[in-house]
């Protein structure tokens, strides 16, 4: 889903194909030569796979300054952008794919116990998110929107059948807001045919 907003965002030309993840088309020999360890997304750039969201999403904002997807490098601003990326994909996504996948910790479901470590590992996360965007927001560089907030929007998404989903923090729900506004988050729900938050 970030990818494909930040595509949009990019006004680069591209090509979506389906990974049908409900089916296991990640499996698929095809898909694995690309991406060996059978996970999405993956982006081919000048004919090289390419792996890892926030990785991804460096490579479009630099190829594309033009599209506003981050600060301009070397600047204190493109430093913060670049540590949010790397901060929401090792706390947040690494913590959401043991959420979302049980056995890659040993068991076809959570006992009771880890599953409320896991929850609350993630509303710490949407704690230390909301005091931030609070106190410097409403995006996570401030006054400018950046790749990392398409990020966090998609992570935020994924929290809605969570006990506690990030929408019931006031800064996160003002920049979920703010998001789900734009014109490639309302694209993608109509190309993706997604619905609710």
């Amino acid at each position: 889903m970030v990818m494909h907003m930040a595509l949009i965002e990019s006004g680069a030309p591209f090509e979506l194909k389906l990974v049908d993840i409900e089916r296991g088309a990640q499996r698929d020999p095809a898909y694995l030569a690309l991406n060996p360890r059978g996970v999405v997304p993956t982006l081919v750039i000048d004919g090289q796979p390419r792996h890892e969201s926030a990785a991804l999403l460096m490579m479009l904002a630099d190829r594309h300054p033009e599209a506003g997807l981050a600060p301009a490098p070397g600047t204190a601003a493109h430093d913060a952008f670049e540590q949010w990326l790397v901060y929401l994909s090792n706390t947040l996504m690494s913590t959401f794919r043991f959420w979302f996948y049980p056995p890659e910790l040993g068991s076809a479901e959570h006992p009771p116990q880890v599953r409320a470590a896991l929850a609350a590992k993630i509303e710490g996360v949407w704690d230390y998110l909301d005091r931030a965007l609070a106190a410097q927001g409403p995006y996570l560089l401030g006054d400018i929107f950046s790749a990392a907030d398409l990020l966090l929007a998609m992570l935020m998404r994924w929290s809605r059948n969570m006990p506690r989903p990030a929408s019931q923090w006031p800064a996160l729900a003002r920049l979920a807001d703010l998001i789900r506004a734009r014109p490639s988050w309302q694209q993608v729900y109509a190309v993706e045919g997604l619905s609710g938050w």
